[in-house]
């Protein structure tokens, strides 16, 4: 609508997905290089997190489009399903007939599938996008998935798509397996403040003017504070703000009018918070979101716990082995003791029974000689010999 007052020739902030509008912040470009290296490896499973809007299903579709030639791509997008439903849109994805077959039917029509794949050289790779809805017993399936294998490699590339929700369900103690078998694990950061200006810059220069319209710093800061460094959202303030200013006869923008326009999107209520949610998540003073920050720590915190949890169980094992081993040798003494004892208590007792029926029968009258005191009486000799 606007495009020919600007004389551009696209709509520079469509909503919609194009891969020819690909801007590659920091963090992109780390996803891509990470992301790149686990498809051509195979490393089995991959994760990719963002908020909503990051750019997550654009970057991946972009990525295999562009540097993977031999990939054949399976998606699901619908994850609010159960288990025989997860099997049927995978298979009806690749190709393979689904209609009255059942889950190991199903399973086993994938397999045979996989193994001709890998026999001609392809590699089917499975994204499966926004991963958050999946319950831990779904994931718990994808995981199983994956042991479909040869000896050298995995068959099935399989890719986890999600919001910062999945993390929190991964972190549950039943999917330990499954964490453990994730190679490649990167988070989309929200822009920064410089990288929102260069974004809309890009964005402009892709349509056909970069200069077509000029944003004042201050529009590009409240841009930025709005938004949270969002490309969803940033597009869409920026395509409302194109439309008045087309509407205005304007070519430059300042930062009055961006809060207007905001004002008018009722922008807070509408993309950010929610009936019953909290409020965003502030930008600190150095200018970043703070939700940058904390996709980076919830991040490490995951990897600390798998840690703990790994050592908790070594330790288990190992305090288990030591105590065990302690008992066996307490238990191999008290035995020796209760036999020493047995044998004592039968010695005495024979003593015992000897004198007493040795004391019962007469003795000999001595008169004469009376026994020298060094030696020893005749039923001493009998018991214990000369």
């Amino acid at each position: 609508m606007y495009e020919s007052y600007f004389k551009l020739t696209k709509k520079p902030f469509d909503l919609l997905p194009n891969p020819d509008f690909m801007y590659l912040s920091k963090s992109h470009k780390r996803a891509l290089t990470y992301l790149n290296y686990g498809i051509k490896e195979r490393t089995g499973f991959i994760l990719l997190t963002g908020e909503v809007g990051s750019g997550k299903t654009t970057i991946i579709r972009d990525l295999i489009k562009k540097n993977h030639e031999r990939v054949l791509l399976g998606k699901i997008f619908n994850t609010r399903i159960n288990s025989d439903q997860l099997i049927s849109m995978i298979n009806d994805d690749f190709g393979l007939p689904v209609h009255g077959k059942d889950k190991i039917e199903l399973l086993r029509d994938l397999n045979v599938f996989l193994i001709e794949q890998y026999a001609k050289g392809s590699q089917p790779t499975l994204v499966i996008d926004e991963a958050q809805n999946l319950s831990a017993s779904l994931l718990e399936e994808v995981r199983l998935l994956s042991n479909l294998e040869t000896d050298n490699a995995k068959l099935m590339q399989i890719i986890l798509v999600g919001q910062p929700e999945l993390r929190k369900t991964l972190a549950r103690t039943e999917l330990l397996q499954l964490r453990q078998r994730i190679s490649i694990n990167c988070h989309l950061q929200p822009l920064t403040r410089p990288e929102v200006e260069e974004y809309i810059h890009h964005r402009l220069d892709v349509a056909g003017d970069r200069s077509a319209l000029v944003f004042e710093t201050e529009a590009l800061d409240n841009i930025f504070k709005y938004s949270r460094g969002i490309p969803r959202l940033i597009n869409i303030v920026c395509d409302f703000l194109m439309l008045s200013a087309c509407a205005e006869g304007l070519k430059k923008l300042d930062g009055t009018m961006v809060e207007e326009i905001i004002g008018e999107l009722d922008f807070e209520n509408q993309y950010w918070r929610s009936a019953s949610g909290p409020d965003p998540a502030p930008v600190d003073s150095g200018g970043a979101p703070r939700a940058e920050k904390d996709g980076e720590l919830a991040s490490v915190l995951l990897d600390i716990r798998s840690r703990l949890e790994s050592l908790e169980k070594e330790s288990t094992r190992f305090n288990t082995n030591l105590m065990n081993d302690i008992g066996n040798r307490i238990k191999s003494v008290q035995n020796q003791v209760a036999a020493y004892r047995g044998e004592t208590d039968n010695s005495i007792g024979e003593i015992r029974s000897k004198i007493e029926s040795l004391m019962e029968k007469p003795g000999p009258v001595v008169t004469q000689p009376v026994v020298p005191k060094e030696e020893k009486p005749n039923f001493i000799r009998r018991i214990f010999g000369n």
